[in-house]
């Protein structure tokens, strides 16, 4: 499956320091330490809807570190799936009276324009699910070879009893994850199953539902597998960082873990796992679900420059929730149009100073908010006359769209 254009980046004099995140394993702020090429996965969307604020926040954030490690002199080999078969996919094509495959190809393009107008840096590997399957298929077949799995009319399950280190990623009780578990798409009081938080890792094909034939039957694969195994299969065993919202904690990066240490014996599945806050509007989380979204697209189509919704995501720290509102987006286009004027001056400040803050301030655990105060400061002393250097609004200008992706 292909991604989107790249934006091109401008080589930044100097270089940025190492990248510091928190871990949700450890708890901890630690270094990402990646050798000359840092592996990273990232969780993607599932088709069924527009790509909504909550989406673009953890993708951006992602995206910020790609930039700094490449400022760093690091390689990055990224990779990004795409859930392009699922239940809910099924169930809203069925709802629209429309063919699930169109409906996701629709919405996997809508979501590629919401990137590439949000300079979100592109994925190497981007990769569907349906394209995937026989993949998919085969890690599953070594799950169950390794002993970690059994048949339920027809159907594949991990069995909770045989995995390793079974709560290392999310760090929660037994009962905290049966808590949790059904609500998250589990299906604890299925008859027959050997533990309430046992999880399915092949669906056998049901009537009406599309399945493909492999070596387990006709049938198509569970949502946590498919991250597990694409993973694996582009990036190795112990890639650097596993990434995606922090609704994935558990059970997705939980049970994705398992799946991995079973069928290859060794651990972890990946060094770190960094986890992005939710975006809520009007005092609850934004969810397909609830119905309380606001749509990168829909902004788009308002004639919203992405860049002024850049600018208002940047302003939060990707590890706290927080709430989206017309007045930040207003207030984050007034900003941007403060940087546009300093930046059009023939001179400003000495710009090197406020390029070491913004490196200083992405690389200690990616502290966009400060990274924008830096550009603030430098652009009201540029804004009142200060400053008589003639290449400082350039490097102001390609400071803001290599390290925070902001196009001036």
């Amino acid at each position: 499956m292909r991604s989107w254009p790249a934006p091109d980046l401008v080589r930044l004099p100097g270089s940025g320091g190492p990248l510091r995140v928190h871990d949700t394993v450890s708890g901890a702020l630690r270094p990402l330490d990646p050798g000359p090429t840092a592996r990273m996965y990232v969780c993607g969307i599932t088709p069924y809807d527009a790509a909504h604020i909550g989406h673009a926040f953890t993708y951006l954030t992602f995206d910020l570190v790609v930039r700094v490690l490449r400022d760093s002199g690091h390689g990055v080999d990224y990779v990004q799936n795409v859930t392009d078969v699922d239940d809910p996919l099924l169930e809203r094509a069925e709802a629209n009276g429309e063919d699930w495959r169109e409906l996701a190809e629709h919405e996997v393009q809508v979501f590629r324009e919401d990137m590439a107008a949000l300079r979100i840096l592109p994925p190497r590997a981007y990769v569907g699910v349906v394209e995937s399957v026989q993949l998919i298929a085969d890690f599953v077949a070594r799950i169950r070879e390794a002993g970690a799995a059994y048949e339920l009319e027809g159907d594949v399950y991990f069995s909770v009893a045989e995995a390793a280190k079974f709560g290392e990623v999310s760090g929660l009780s037994r009962e905290q994850m049966t808590e949790l578990f059904p609500e998250r798409g589990g299906d604890p009081e299925r008859l027959g199953k050997k533990d309430p938080l046992d999880w399915l890792l092949w669906r056998a094909e049901r009537p009406g539902e599309p399945a493909w034939d492999t070596a387990l039957g006709r049938g198509r694969p569970g949502w946590h597998v498919e991250c597990s195994a694409i993973s694996l299969n582009e990036l190795g065993m112990g890639f650097d960082l596993n990434g995606g919202g922090d609704d994935l904690v558990f059970p997705h990066h939980e049970m994705g873990a398992a799946e991995a240490r079973s069928a290859t014996g060794s651990g972890p599945h990946a060094r770190t796992y960094m986890h992005v806050g939710m975006v809520g509007l009007d005092g609850e989380k934004m969810s397909k679900s609830r119905g309380n979204l606001v749509f990168a697209s829909s902004l788009r189509k308002r004639g919203v420059d992405p860049m002024a919704v850049r600018v208002a995501m940047l302003g939060h720290h990707y590890r706290t929730a927080w709430q989206w509102s017309e007045d930040s987006l207003s207030e984050a286009a007034q900003r941007l149009e403060r940087w546009r004027a300093a930046a059009d001056r023939s001179a400003g400040p000495d710009a090197m100073p406020t390029l070491e803050r913004v490196r200083a301030a992405l690389a200690d655990d990616l502290d966009s908010a400060a990274a924008v105060a830096a550009l603030d400061d430098w652009a009201e002393r540029a804004l009142a006359g200060g400053g008589d250097d003639p290449a400082a609004p350039a490097l102001m200008r390609d400071t803001a769209d290599t390290l925070l992706g902001v196009r001036l």
